[in-house]
């Protein structure tokens, strides 16, 4: 049987854990060596690889908490932290940490900030000061995640899709995105905005507004907003996203983006 037969069987029938260890094992260590990811974009869409989710679940169940030391600082955890840094052309800031099980392209810069397992981040991203990304992310090239963003973890259910962050997209301060949605290539997100699986997402460029979810599309500058909403107790105003703009394709990246930012007078 294959790695993924054992772990798919051992997932539906826990029993079945112990002959299914080592596969667990490798395929843990295939994330953590980039060689298997969690979702991968195949033919313009992304696609969830939920038995490598799976057996980041049975791998919980495998491991057991014990001390961990790492220079100056103790953990107490499941799971160590990534090794061979140098080797790999990864920077990390002390107290950041890459967890074992995650992959970090060459060049990727992680402050004091957290990337968790299954998470998978592209060359040339910056992981800003306590900045998250959560469990199976997966975060394109050259993306910056600003101070204190929250990308949140996708772990259960296996078939449910990560969130994504597609290349040389700009995620402003204090910006969450989580519930699996994606943010598409070079798109920027103004400072505090949130955006989960439920929020009206609004294009307010043109006469009338379009709303969709779960999706900014690529190139899009969005702020946070508000709409009301009447309740029985009155009307509320509820937290919404907006776009407001689009990057220039004629422009370099790094351009088009101060470009963007300096034009909607968009926060970061």
């Amino acid at each position: 049987m294959s790695n993924r037969d054992l772990i798919e069987a051992a997932y539906a029938d826990l029993d079945l854990l112990s002959g299914a260890r080592d596969a667990v094992m490798e395929t843990i260590a295939r994330l953590d060596a980039g060689t298997v990811r969690v979702a991968e974009k195949i033919d313009g869409d992304w696609v969830v690889n939920a038995w490598v989710k799976e057996a980041i679940l049975l791998y919980f169940r495998l491991s057991e908490v014990k001390p961990i030391e790492v220079g100056p600082f103790e953990y107490f955890d499941k799971i160590p932290t990534k090794h061979n840094l140098e080797e790999a052309g990864v920077r990390v800031v002390p107290p950041g940490t890459i967890r074992y099980g995650a992959f970090c392209e060459p060049g990727v810069v992680v402050m004091p900030g957290y990337v968790n397992i299954g998470s998978y981040v592209g060359s040339g991203t910056m992981v800003d000061t306590w900045a998250t990304v959560g469990s199976c992310a997966q975060i394109g090239k050259d993306v910056h995640l600003s101070g204190g963003v929250g990308i949140g973890g996708v772990l259960e259910p296996p078939g449910a899709r990560p969130v994504i962050v597609e290349d040389g997209a700009f995620i402003g301060s204090r910006s969450i995105v989580v519930e699996g949605v994606i943010i598409e290539e070079g798109a920027v997100l103004g400072a505090n905005t949130t955006i989960t699986s439920s929020t009206p997402i609004i294009d307010v460029r043109g006469a009338e507004p379009i709303e969709t979810r779960g999706l900014v599309p690529a190139g899009a500058v969005v702020v946070p907003g508000t709409r009301p909403k009447k309740f029985p107790a009155g009307t509320y105003d509820l937290q919404c996203a907006l776009i407001i703009g689009e990057r220039k394709a004629s422009t370099d990246r790094k351009t088009s983006l101060n470009e963007a930012l300096r034009t909607f007078e968009v926060p970061v």
